[in-house]
């Protein structure tokens, strides 16, 4: 009896579709993602089992390294009005203008470029004075110089002060961005949801409570401490 041969039938599969879906799903996810800001000093943050999530609009994040050293980054509005860049290069000359008030001796003045450069910069901390030094550097050697395990110099000069008819830097930037254009950031500010301190578990209380003292002279007395999510392996 003879044999029966059995029809080889083509194996290929149309993978058309799940390519678009790929496709979809990755721009989806592109679209929709906040992208973590870069950070001059790694932080690792004490754990909680809060899980309330810092605001990516309208807010301020302040972190203190380990040694103590203050840095800001601000996250602007939807509208492109008030985009992050743009509410940088807004602040940037709000802050030479309140500075010079209190140092008519020895006023700063920063150009379109290192106003546009600033826009530019996720993180910032740096003695106003050479502030515009420090943004003609390139990208690289801005890293550098705000990594205080390099530089001494790197961090927003803070301290316990009370007396805002002279300011200490910290106060400058702080009353300068709460006065800022963007209502909507003002607003946040007032209700606590705009400021956030970020600090190492590692950094004693007493660096923290000169920041925390400082935003309390300012009469904003509502702001988050941010945690990581505790695990049970805590």
């Amino acid at each position: 009896m003879g044999k029966v041969k059995i029809k080889k039938k083509s194996t290929f599969i149309d993978m058309t579709a799940m390519s678009d879906v790929t496709v979809l799903l990755l721009t989806f996810f592109m679209l929709t993602s906040t992208f973590l800001q870069k950070e001059p000093v790694i932080v690792n943050t004490p754990a909680s089992v809060s899980e309330l999530k810092v605001p990516d609009q309208n807010s301020i994040n302040i972190l203190i390294s380990p040694k103590g050293q203050v840095f800001l980054s601000i996250a602007g509005d939807a509208d492109t009005t008030y985009s992050s860049e743009n509410m940088r290069k807004e602040l940037i000359v709000a802050v030479m203008n309140e500075y010079n008030k209190y140092h008519k001796s020895n006023p700063v003045k920063f150009t379109q470029a290192q106003v546009n450069a600033f826009g530019k910069v996720a993180s910032f901390g740096y003695p106003i004075a050479k502030l515009g030094e420090f943004l003609d550097l390139d990208v690289a050697k801005q890293d550098e110089t705000l990594d205080p395990n390099k530089n001494p110099l790197a961090g927003i000069p803070i301290n316990i002060n009370q007396d805002l008819e002279h300011p200490n830097e910290f106060q400058i930037w702080m009353r300068a961005l709460y006065n800022s254009s963007n209502g909507n950031l003002t607003e946040a500010i007032k209700t606590g949801a705009g400021i956030s301190i970020k600090a190492d578990k590692d950094t004693p209380y007493e660096i923290v409570n000169v920041v925390m003292d400082n935003l309390q002279t300012l009469k904003m007395n509502k702001f988050s401490l941010m945690t990581a999510l505790k695990t049970e392996e805590d």
